[in-house]
């Protein structure tokens, strides 16, 4: 069977041709989505999480040991602290754990801990955050020194 110029048959060839290239080139896209969802991107957001979970515990110590009043006689205090409302998308929470603050995320990885550089008056911390509720420090004068408390709301 020859083939004439005319014919219905002969523009089969580009056409395929062109559908090949298209398929190669949906097959790179999809190879290169899986590489970086799967290894890259996972990988940035944790260290993203990490340094994020960081910063905001030691902005939480540092608010703090700034609420604990110069030498008084009988002192009072009381200071908002603003945490942001998720770490790597998820909400977590900050608690008192001695004479430091530890910050529990659902990702062990993203959980952070850091000592408290407070005077020796203060003789406790307690109480703890969550980032969905406004953050407030109370200092108030206790049993043989300051008590500091971290506290959930308004701070009343």
């Amino acid at each position: 069977m020859s083939r004439t110029p005319g014919r219905p048959d002969r523009a089969v060839a580009p056409v395929v041709g062109k559908a090949l290239e298209a398929g190669l080139v949906v097959l790179f896209l999809v190879l290169v989505t899986t590489a970086l969802s799967t290894s890259v991107v996972p990988g940035y957001e944790r260290v993203a999480g990490q340094r994020v979970a960081d910063r905001t515990l030691a902005g939480a110590a540092e608010r703090v040991q700034q609420a604990i009043p110069p030498r008084a006689r009988h002192a009072t205090a009381r200071s908002r602290v603003d945490l942001p409302r998720t770490i790597a998308g998820r909400g977590y929470r900050v608690r008192a754990d001695g004479r430091a603050l530890v910050l529990d995320h659902p990702d062990d990885a993203l959980a952070a801990r850091s000592r408290l550089a407070l005077p020796a008056r203060v003789t406790r911390v307690e109480g703890s955050w969550s980032s969905r509720d406004p953050a407030v420090v109370r200092v108030e004068q206790g049993d043989g020194g300051l008590v500091v408390s971290l506290v959930r709301g308004d701070g009343a």
